[in-house]
């Protein structure tokens, strides 16, 4: 009999050509898109296409009936909120910079969408991302980075189980973008040319700044800029509207690049610095992750500190579900929030957490 498997369909190119190529491989496929969007009144009007709105919803169904596989539509707004939306926003307000894409992909994307999957009797579930999961030596499984396809997401699900690991298939795996609107164009799928979403998905404008004032969830102050010796430079517009590392948009000239260094919510301060200070010599992390290998105490490895970021030799020590990294070269804007993702040298995922802080 046929391994059943339920996939993922945003309603964008990857997740057809996914599950185009399940159905070619002999699984008994089923469709399912997550209804996430907060607020039905509201969704039509502000639907940008990605992958919260109903022509989303409407462009995955197409695909299911073009390839003939049953389509639910499965209603997780409520966990959505609480694990995503929540989350991004009181992050923020804690001065760090969330990424609510991991969040999805563990809290929903996999823990609910995987447990709805065998209750309704599937072996697998399934998504379009273009990652790849191998069973190492020791047995466990871990996410495995293509170091020349720069569509490579592992970043982005590094805190996935071993049981959530276990129960995936990822049919595009390190197929580049190229080749899946190619399969696409030439079934005829209506997402073939389809524009990759790129904004936050729940934030249809991308003012993620206004979203955060509209959430009633804190006021936003504004605050001083100042120097890291504490001297004040000007005044800045509340602290959520920062990020380390950035330049642009400040809303001040000073006669010189300046960069975001620090956000500290207690004073309602943000730290300011010139270019060759954004750099530091290593990082903490916390909410340790393994995948690869359990826990260990020393290793060298390489790391990623964002989606973007191009892997780093570093040395990492792991103590009390803690993590220090020290780099072999200096790296740029360390943020707080984000990811720290560990690769041993042959592309296999050891861990991930997240940046408390950078160290000097």
């Amino acid at each position: 009999m046929a391994k059943k498997v339920m996939i993922g369909m945003s309603g964008g190119v990857d997740s057809s050509v996914a599950a185009y190529i399940l159905k070619e491989a002999g699984y008994e496929v089923i469709g399912a898109i997550m209804q996430i969007w907060q607020y039905e009144d509201r969704c039509e009007a502000q639907d940008n296409g990605g992958c919260c709105g109903y022509s989303a919803v409407n462009d995955a169904r197409m695909v299911a009936a073009k390839l003939d596989i049953p389509f639910y539509v499965l209603n997780f707004k409520n966990e959505f909120k609480s694990k995503v939306i929540d989350y991004f926003i009181d992050e923020y307000f804690k001065g760090r910079t969330p990424n609510p894409c991991v969040a999805c992909n563990r809290y929903v994307k996999w823990e609910t969408f995987l447990a709805k999957a065998m209750t309704m009797g599937a072996d697998y579930m399934a998504t379009g991302h273009y990652a790849k999961i191998a069973q190492t030596e020791n047995g466990r499984y871990a996410m495995q980075i293509d170091f020349d396809n720069p569509k490579d997401q592992s970043y982005a699900l590094y805190n996935l189980t071993q049981y959530q690991l276990e129960h995936t298939i990822m049919p595009i795996k390190n197929m580049h973008k190229s080749e899946i609107r190619e399969i696409a164009t030439k079934l005829g799928l209506n997402t073939a040319n389809k524009p990759d979403s790129q904004e936050i998905c729940f934030i249809p404008d991308n003012d993620y700044g206004g979203y955060l004032e509209n959430s009633g969830r804190g006021v936003i102050m504004p605050g001083n800029f100042v120097d890291e010796a504490g001297n004040i430079l000007g005044k800045h517009k509340g602290i959520v509207y920062y990020t380390v590392g950035q330049r642009k948009g400040l809303g001040i000239a000073f006669g010189k690049p300046m960069f975001v260094k620090e956000i500290n919510p207690e004073s309602n301060m943000v730290v300011l610095c010139e270019g060759d200070r954004v750099f530091s010599g290593g990082l903490l992390a916390d909410d340790i992750n393994f995948m690869a290998e359990t826990e260990f105490h020393e290793r060298e490895a390489l790391v990623k500190i964002r989606y973007s970021h191009k892997p780093a030799k570093c040395t990492l020590t792991v103590e009390n579900n803690r993590l220090s990294c020290r780099f072999d070269e200096a790296q740029r804007a360390v943020t707080p929030g984000q990811g720290a993702v560990f690769y041993d040298f042959n592309g296999n995922m050891l861990c991930g957490g997240t940046i408390v802080k950078p160290l000097d």
